[in-house]
């Protein structure tokens, strides 16, 4: 049976919910909800991925935040609790939504320091 949270595991800024309920309104998708996941790994700790689905699982965690609501699988959830979801319009780099997780780790160096070691651009907020 799919398991309604009684707590908020994730919030949506009020941005990131009006997107949502945009793109929902505009499309026309009653009955679908917003799946956060974990979508591998890369140089800079766990990438994070989004869709609006209407097909829930047994295993599914839910709950509603900002009148929107949140679909998260068992595994992802241990490192989505806590996160916040934005949805930034940043003029250099367009728009979309940013997901902030206390529970993402971030790639370490050998000298302890934070950062990218694959030689590419990481924006990360973990």
């Amino acid at each position: 049976m799919l398991q309604e949270l009684d707590i908020q595991t994730i919030s949506l800024t009020p941005a990131a919910s009006l997107a949502v309920q945009n793109i929902l309104t505009e499309r026309k998708l009653d009955g679908y909800a917003l799946r956060v996941y974990v979508s591998g790994g890369g140089c800079c700790g766990v990438n994070f991925g989004m869709a609006l689905d209407n097909n829930f699982r047994d295993v599914d965690k839910t709950f509603e935040t900002n009148g929107i609501k949140v679909v998260v699988d068992e595994v992802s959830m241990e490192y989505l609790h806590g996160a916040t979801i934005d949805f930034v319009n940043d003029p250099q780099h367009g728009q979309g939504f940013a997901v902030n997780s206390p529970n993402a780790k971030s790639h370490n160096h050998e000298h302890g320091e934070s950062g990218c070691a694959c030689g590419g651009s990481c924006s990360c907020n973990n």
